[in-house]
């Protein structure tokens, strides 16, 4: 993903006064040209050819024909293409040659446009930021607004087009080609070049449906393709797995899972889909779990194609992605947000429909618990941090547009939309969502647009609502009330709300309050609608062993406990015998070691006594998962010293128990990551070695690259053989790949590790950034925290760089695996430091970024 450097850093400098001149536009994209364009321009189509060179080095040479109809005529044209004006070799405005390009933008002089029909041809030579080449494959990826670092465009979500694609790639049997539409044809073809006449094939594909820029996108290369029927409709997926069998394994549940999809969601809104074929791809190491590209959906390899060992957390999300993506085929392809301020909009539904979509296929699995823990920790770690940030967030230009993904948008906001269609009942929920997709369809719309609809069939005024929920950051923090008599009941009950942030705000919402006694749990429905509310009918209850504000998994807050509440969970939690209120209960409980209301060595006994006796697989996973992190974050060298024996015995014991493949992945991870005596890091080298098997655990190729890793990081005797041996077993390419790269990020050498981050300046060696990720996270180990502490400052300055060359969620997962193996003072100061010297023109939200992503870290240390 190549970007010039000096105009990656106009891209960004955005000034707001500067947008007005059209001849002289700002970089990016900004909103009053967004609007602009969106009032004048319409009947927009895209005609572009591409020339696909068989060296990923090679340049690719692009002919666009853009036809589109002016309302008027009165200033120049901007185009968006941020490359350089090198790269536009020519360009035709209803036959006039004038042009200029600056800042990122083709300019055309209002003298070569008119009222009515227009028709620009361009001939250039493409960018390659967003086309993320390999050497034997290609696939474009432009979202929120990187199209125009590929091919010029109006790269704004309010300008829906039609798009001809035709691709030009080297005659390869091994080479697939997939775009949006349909292939019409294919052609044997010659193409003049400096080295003689190239041999190729030309494809063809049909005009799509209306589609802004960002869902357009194409995928050149080597691919093997699966097909399968479903339902009358026939599915593509192309992969590059060598495992035979693996794909074998995966694949049928993979078309399954999405024709499931696909009729679920054709129900749901009474619209069928819009779209024609539907084809998927699996991309190694791709950026995202999946992108929703219209009749072409990307994903990640790793979480389709599961391994032996998958856990059900893996088999639950790997529905849930396939659910999210199709689900965009209507939020978000059929009807698109006008703005990027609003992509949230998309995302929630997507969200929202897919834990709709998934529950029939997995009966056995409790699906409200399911939502409390996919949805409310991780939606917690940005809104308890002071970076939290709204749901819907302002937006000035799209080349800021990366950093407005996160979780609150993921997360957060599936939690407000399940309140809103609770608010309103499923059925007029439902309906208004239909009345919305179908006034919309093809077109775009805003949050105020959903809100009339839906308005129209709310029992309240639903913009109160959506202030407090939707236009503000931060949580409530609600605290128990409780005063007894001397009997021993409950004289009165009651629960306040608070805002952290000082600004007397209150979120309307419903409480489902558990009390918990000895033989018996009793569930309090209460509306939480002021500062303070009473629940007279608890008066006179006996004194319960705890009272749980969230026990239902419903409300959203951080939530208080009373004493005895948090005396009697600290010890007894696990004896809870309903699987959601242990759930909540765990939330609560890491909530409140985190405001220091209870302490990490009590949290991690607590943890340690709990995962044995758990019987549900996702709380299995969860606790676990609280385990590591408090084992790595919250406690000192020396008491993991001390804990170590029972903590090894108690996970060798839980992975001896478990009882299915599932299970015994889960408990083999977690004491793959904290392993550290002499005896069970010898045994996990044996597995390795395949001299011992885990038994009722198949491991797969991934697996032992992990263990590898993982071995090498506690530098085990022998750990350069291991990493050189494991290299040489890998047959898989691109996961070879992967693992050649983090090497050097794993070595004892401090030279070697060195070497290996200063690389990452040159934004060439970040252009994989899952591999990028993977080494951060060795680098920054816990056990290497005090060496890899240097890193820390650096890896601050190459933030803004981070947000300008890469993917959307690259600048948060870049922070979260440089912070997150870190828990010293010192640690914790070189990041305060940075912060208090952040230049006036900082972004604000790369600041929150870094608020968001340091917030363990100076919890740990405070």
């Amino acid at each position: 993903m190549r970007f010039p450097s000096l105009l990656a850093a106009a891209v960004l400098s955005f000034c707001p006064a500067a947008v007005a001149q059209t001849d002289q536009p700002a970089a990016g994209i900004p909103l009053e040209i967004a609007d602009q364009r969106a009032a004048t321009i319409s009947d927009l189509r895209y005609g572009l050819t591409l020339t696909i060179p068989k060296l990923a080095g090679e340049p690719i040479a692009g002919e666009a024909t853009l036809r589109f109809v002016l309302k008027e005529a009165s200033a120049p044209l901007v185009l968006d293409f941020a490359t350089s004006a090198a790269h536009v070799r020519s360009l035709s405005a209803n036959g006039n040659a004038a042009f200029t390009w600056t800042n990122g933008h083709i300019v055309v002089p209002r003298g070569s446009l008119r009222a009515g029909e227009n028709s620009l041809a361009i001939s250039f030579t493409a960018g390659d930021a967003s086309l993320n080449r390999s050497a034997d494959f290609l696939y474009a990826l432009f979202v929120p607004a990187r199209a125009n670092l590929a091919i010029p465009c109006f790269d704004q979500p309010s300008l829906k087009a039609r798009w001809t694609l035709a691709l030009r790639v080297p005659r390869d049997a091994t080479w697939q080609v997939v775009g949006n539409g349909e292939l019409q044809s294919r052609a044997e073809v010659e193409a003049a070049g400096d080295a003689g006449a190239a041999k190729l094939t030309e494809y063809r594909f049909a005009e799509t449906k209306p589609l802004p820029t960002y869902l357009f996108s194409f995928v050149v290369g080597d691919f093997k393709v699966e097909t399968a029927g479903r339902d009358g409709r026939t599915f593509r997926m192309f992969h590059r797995e060598t495992d035979a069998a693996k794909v074998a394994r995966n694949k049928d549940a993979i078309f399954d899972l999405h024709a499931q999809s696909l009729a679920y969601l054709e129900r749901y809104t009474g619209i069928p889909y819009a779209f024609g074929k539907f084809d998927f791809i699996m991309i190694p190491a791709f950026q995202f779990g999946g992108m929703e590209h219209a009749g072409e959906i990307l994903y990640n390899a790793t979480g389709m194609l599961l391994d032996e060992s998958a856990t059900q957390n893996q088999f639950l999300g790997r529905a849930s992605t396939i659910a999210h993506e199709t689900a965009h085929m209507w939020f978000g392809d059929l009807v698109t947000m006008r703005w990027f301020d609003d992509v949230w909009m998309k995302e929630v539904f997507a969200n929202f429909m897919a834990a709709k979509v998934v529950n029939p296929a997995f009966p056995g699995v409790n699906h409200e618990l399911r939502f409390l823990l996919s949805h409310y920790p991780s939606a917690y770690e940005v809104d308890r941090t002071p970076g939290a940030n709204s749901i819907r967030q302002p937006l000035a230009n799209l080349a800021e547009a990366g950093s407005l993904y996160g979780a609150i948008i993921y997360q957060k906001a599936p939690v407000v939309m399940r309140h809103l269609e609770s608010l309103m009942g499923e059925e007029a929920f439902r309906d208004g969502v239909r009345g919305y997709l179908k006034a919309h369809s093809f077109a775009n719309a805003t949050w105020p647009d959903l809100i009339d609809v839906l308005g129209k069939r709310a029992p309240q005024d639903l913009r109160v609502w959506s202030q407090a929920w939707v236009n503000e950051p931060g949580r409530p923090t609600v605290a128990t009330e409780l005063t007894t008599t001397a009997d021993g009941r409950i004289g009165k009950l009651a629960f306040r709300q608070s805002d952290s942030w000082k600004r007397q705000r209150t979120w309307p919402q419903q409480l489902r309050v558990t009390l918990g006694y000895a033989d018996h749990d009793e569930q309090l429905t209460v509306q939480l609608n002021g500062a303070t509310v009473e629940v007279p009918e608890a008066a006179g209850k006996p004194i319960p062993r705890y009272i749980l504000p969230n026990g239902g998994g419903w409300a959203y807050g951080a939530f208080t406990l009373d004493a005895q509440s948090l005396e009697y969970l600290s010890t007894s939690l696990p004896e809870i015998s309903d699987p959601l209120t242990r759930g909540a209960a765990w939330v609560a409980l890491w909530e409140a070691m985190l405001d220091r209301a209870l302490p990490a060595g009590k949290f991690v006994s607590l943890a340690m006594r709990g995962a044995p006796r758990e019987t549900d697989e996702q709380l299995t996973a969860r606790v676990l998962a609280y385990l590591r992190s408090a084992w790595w974050q919250y406690l000192q060298a020396g008491e993991r010293t001390v804990r170590l024996p029972k903590l090894e015995a108690m996970l060798r014991e839980g992975l001896a128990a478990a009882k299915t493949p599932s299970q015994k992945s889960a408990w083999f991870s977690a004491l793959r990551s904290m392993a550290g005596s002499d005896d069970t890091l010898a045994w996990l080298k044996r597995v390795w070695e395949q001299k011992e098997t885990v038994a009722g655990l198949p491991l797969a190729e991934p697996d032992f690259a992990v263990l590898a890793q993982e071995l090498a990081v506690r530098e085990v005797p022998g750990w350069s053989e291991i990493l050189s041996t494991q290299l040489a077993r890998m047959k898989n390419p691109d996961r070879k790949a992967q693992f050649a790269f983090v090497v050097p990020a794993l070595s004892a050498d401090a030279a070697e590790r060195e070497r290996w981050f200063q690389s990452l300046a040159d934004v060439a060696n970040r252009r994989r950034e899952p591999w990028v990720l993977d080494g951060l996270r060795y680098l920054h180990h816990p056990l290497r925290a005090a060496a890899s502490a240097k890193y820390l400052l650096p890896s601050l300055e190459l933030l803004r760089e981070i947000q300008r060359t890469g993917d959307i969620f690259f600048p948060g997962r870049w922070m979260g695996a440089t912070l997150a193996g870190h828990s010293s003072p010192e640690a914790a100061d070189t990041v305060r430091q940075f912060l208090t010297t952040l230049p006036p023109d900082y972004p604000v939200r790369l600041r929150d970024i870094i608020l968001q992503n340091a917030d363990d870290l100076f919890r740990a240390t405070q």
